[in-house]
């Protein structure tokens, strides 16, 4: 089936037309929205559409883990509308039935965890508290009566934007992108730009976990060894094939991540690069302040996932549905390019770890398609991933507005991997 052609929006308020021309300056042409069918996924598994294409700029994915009388509600925020959603799915069959907007006042609501029937929200400069917020979604209702958290966060825009999620130690973590490109970074009261940061979930004991970081829109903690992996994008502007984005493992609070100064570029094909931690790149702005070959000097990539993907979010898959050599692994959306002359990413990978937990062992493309084959045609642009109880895995699309449900239709084959 053909990519369906998008219907012509309405037009924005005079003055709001600035800022989106100066958006669409970057922003791919957006020529088509991709059909579920024309989504490709390795053999035997399938797509379908959780959302049914009803949720405008679909962003972070935060899964209910409450008791719903056998629905399963999904919230899904939003970067630049103001809005959060409900996709509640009242049989649990895999398709939503209804989408209810339970916030539609935050700036910037792209970061939105679950915990202990509360729903938390991180917008750019804040972080706030919503209570019982399932029963209000089932009720259709907005959510009310909203807590704030935290407001110790800078307001710049520039990688401003959060992505937030509870650690198997019970905080909350947040982080603060580089407001920039490329630049020396610098204190922000009790934090820094360019860091990870936790804090405990009544917003107390706010610290730094990780420095060294521009740019990090989604992160997981491994099933076994419960250490945190995230992924970080590159700096732009060295070329169309420098640097990767990367993917990171924080084996201890207090390391450090190499950025401004140093980069990675990974080996061979920039599509389809291999498993391997690459080579260190130093940035060519600050000379020789770092001896970036010097692996004190800071802690080396896991894995390159190619230049200007916009890798973003990543969960470990800790379900039983797919085939086992897929079971703790990490999928990762590829938003992809937006300033490199042949577009790259606009996809899912697969990356399988070795059996030490810590070095990759292979890197694939799990769902692709959202790139058509003439290499400039864009019809979709994942970005985050959430594992269903069922243990099919969610892909929410920002450019299509829909969230995907991929599951296994073959359980009786290779059940062993």
């Amino acid at each position: 089936m053909a990519p369906r052609p998008l219907p012509r929006p309405p037009l924005p308020a005079p003055a709001l037309l600035l800022p989106l021309l100066l958006l669409c300056t970057w922003l791919p042409e957006f020529s088509c929205r991709i059909a579920v069918e024309d989504i490709i996924v390795p053999e035997g598994f399938a797509v379908n559409s959780f959302a049914n294409g009803e949720v405008p700029m679909a962003r972070s994915l935060a899964l209910s883990g409450g008791d719903n009388g056998g629905a399963t509600i999904v919230y899904v925020s939003t970067r630049k509308l103001t809005n959060v959603y409900a996709v509640i799915d009242e049989d649990s069959d895999g398709t939503g039935d209804r989408v209810v907007t339970v916030i539609d006042d935050r700036d910037t609501p792209n970061g939105i965890a679950w915990r202990n029937g509360s729903l938390y929200l991180a917008q750019i400069d804040a972080v706030w508290r919503y209570d019982d917020v399932d029963e209000q979604a089932l009720r259709g209702e907005k959510l009310q009566d909203p807590i704030l958290i935290s407001d110790a966060f800078p307001s710049d825009p520039g990688h401003g934007w959060k992505f937030i999620r509870f650690g198997p130690d019970g905080k909350l973590y947040i982080p603060v992108g580089a407001p920039c490109n490329i630049c020396e970074l610098e204190d922000f009261g009790d934090i820094a730009y360019g860091t990870i940061n936790c804090m405990s979930e009544d917003g107390s004991d706010l610290e730094i976990y990780a420095t060294g970081v521009r740019n990090t829109v989604g992160f997981d903690w491994h099933p076994f060894t419960r250490e945190l992996w995230f992924t970080d994008n590159g700096r732009d502007r060295m070329g169309d094939n420098l640097p990767d984005d990367e993917l990171n493992i924080a084996l201890e609070k207090g390391l450090d991540f190499g950025y401004p100064y140093c980069h990675t570029e990974g080996e061979g094909d920039p599509y389809n690069r291999p498993a391997g931690a690459g080579k260190v790149v130093p940035d060519t702005t600050f000379g020789t302040f770092k001896n970036c070959s010097d692996p004190e000097s800071h802690q080396l990539a896991v894995q390159p996932l190619g230049p200007h993907v916009a890798a973003l979010g990543m969960r470990f898959y800790t379900g039983t549905m797919f085939p086992e050599r897929y079971w703790n692994s990490a999928f990762i959306a590829l938003h992809g390019s937006w300033n490199r002359e042949d577009k790259i990413g606009y996809s899912v990978l697969n990356v399988r770890l070795g059996a030490d937990n810590r070095t990759v062992e292979s890197v694939e493309t799990f769902a692709g398609g959202w790139l058509l084959g003439d290499g400039d045609t864009v019809c979709g642009r994942p970005v985050d991933v959430e594992i269903m109880p069922d243990g099919s895995l969610l892909v929410s699309d920002d450019y299509a507005d829909d969230v995907y449900r991929i599951t296994y239709t073959q359980q009786e084959a290779d059940s062993s991997g």
